[in-house]
């Protein structure tokens, strides 16, 4: 599922046993506009830092004890690239 706050996005919002994964998707048809995966700089992962811990306080979750991770998936024309624990 996707979630939405006002000021940044999940794309993705998975899970995996008793792991929450929280999805960046960014897509490129070529290289002309950059490597997908460098999109997700630092300014990025802070505002899915803060996006995940709004969605974690408004389906109260227990912040302190819910395993989480922060993947990003980069898709370079038919290339898709998985990097789990990204950030």
């Amino acid at each position: 599922m996707n979630y939405r706050t006002r000021f940044s996005e999940i794309d993705i919002i998975a899970q995996d046993r008793d792991e929450l994964i929280f999805i960046e998707v960014k897509y490129r048809q070529s290289m002309n506009s950059g490597d997908p995966l460098e999109a997700v700089n630092y300014r990025k992962q802070r505002r899915i830092r803060n996006a995940a811990l709004s969605f974690l306080r408004d389906n109260n979750y227990d912040i302190d004890n819910t395993a989480i991770r922060f993947d990003v998936i980069g898709i370079l024309g038919n290339e898709v690239r998985h990097i789990k624990n990204a950030f």
